[in-house]
């Protein structure tokens, strides 16, 4: 048997740092984690550049049914302290889109640095192990495993969420939370592509690999995580939509609802299509003005207008057209699911937890961090940045 000060079970982006975080204040910490290979879903992120964090993050940012309890974690570890410590191990980064930050080289260069954090702080990390069971004594928490049993007063439980379950993804934390009696909000994909069905589609698919920026908007004010709406590049698949606009329109989205996407990305289509410049011009060509012309031809197809002349179409038929393009509803089918989704929405429901800690208000020196909370981010580095301060947020409350 081996006593710590604290055990943190999960080796991703929150565990290490937390453990690194612990460990450089002066206590005995060991991290156990399933995979043979720590770090995975950092590796792969960002297209294996790593998107660490986004500048610009703030609490608007983030997702919860519980929606300002990330504001102290967030308040108290921000993007340019990350940033700051980035730049002391010398790692490269540019900014690429809207405050996203990326490494020059490699996402190993994160990985790398949190394991130099761990190693300043003498954490101990096992893996792979197999986490068997979890109890509490009187003093301790007690983790049983199949390299033997770890005792610790404290323990973090930090592994993430269900996505990409190749890499070994799993809902461990909310099962341990549930069977301590701790509430969870129902997870489901998050940044996740949109599939329809043929019906819903109408053609669309024919479409399949065109990009174009738009604004999309989804979910409703009061209900579940409220409203969405963003201005980002949309890409058209065989299988129905994707690209940065409707992987953030999907953490809003609830099944059976409609999304709204404005093709035209907010022009003003009364000046592009006044009759006096566009005239002669076919409802086609007319379109083509304003989004790329597979796209035009098919939304004139649609609306029975392809091949006539702007001139000879009546006002309401270009209204109906015009309401088309910058309204246009449709009702998904679902999301790709769990191997497509880049993060989890829901997870361990955040009012059963302290926002200063992220300790269990029940159970006392329990704690969790990073994507098993019910906190979800925009899509372009904030996930990450939930992970370091819902991790340094944990970290420092440990004496």
């Amino acid at each position: 048997m081996n006593r710590y000060d604290l055990v943190v079970v999960g080796g991703g982006a929150a565990g290490l740092f937390c453990a690194g975080i612990a460990g450089q204040r002066g206590l005995r910490v060991l991290v156990l984690d399933h995979a043979k290979t720590l770090g995975e879903k950092i590796r792969i992120s960002g297209g294996g550049r790593c998107n660490f964090t986004n500048r610009e993050s703030r609490l608007e940012n983030f997702l919860s049914l519980n929606p300002h309890f990330p504001k102290s974690a967030l308040s108290r570890y921000s993007p340019n302290d990350f940033i700051q410590l980035v730049r002391q191990h010398k790692i490269g980064f540019h900014e690429k889109h809207k405050g996203q930050l990326f490494c020059d080289d490699s996402a190993q260069k994160i990985i790398g640095m949190l394991m130099q954090e761990c190693s300043l702080g003498r954490v101990s990390i096992h893996h792979p192990v197999v986490v068997q069971t979890i109890g509490k004594t009187s003093q301790d928490w007690q983790i049983n495993t199949d390299q033997g049993i770890f005792m610790a007063p404290h323990l973090v439980l930090a592994t993430g969420g269900l996505p990409v379950p190749a890499i070994g993804a799993s809902g461990f934390a909310l099962d341990i939370a549930r069977s301590l009696s701790l509430p969870v909000v129902p997870p489901r994909p998050a940044l996740v592509p949109l599939a329809f069905t043929s019906t819903e589609f109408l053609g669309m698919e024919e479409l399949s690999g065109l990009s174009l920026p738009v604004n999309i908007a989804s979910g409703e004010q009061g209900q579940g995580y409220g409203h969405g709406s963003f201005d980002e590049d949309l890409l058209i698949t065989h299988k129905g939509l994707s690209g940065p606009a409707v992987l953030q329109a999907s953490s809003y989205w609830q099944e059976g609802d409609s999304i709204t996407v404005d093709w035209s990305n907010g022009q003003d289509l009364s000046k592009l299509f006044d009759e006096r410049q566009v005239g002669a011009k076919s409802a086609d060509a007319v379109l083509a003005l304003s989004m790329p012309d597979r796209l035009a031809k098919w939304f004139a197809q649609s609306c029975g207008l392809s091949g006539r002349k702007w001139a000879e179409i009546s006002r309401a038929q270009r209204e109906s057209l015009v309401a088309r393009v910058q309204h246009w509803q449709v009702k998904p089918a679902g999301t790709l699911g769990w191997k497509k989704a880049e993060v989890m929405l829901g997870g361990v429901d955040t009012r059963s937890l302290d926002s200063k800690t992220m300790m269990a208000k029940n159970h006392p020196n329990l704690y969790f961090i990073g994507e098993c909370v019910d906190v979800t981010g925009h899509l372009g580095g904030h996930n990450f940045q939930w992970a370091w301060a819902s991790a340094h947020a944990c970290a420092m409350s440990l004496g």
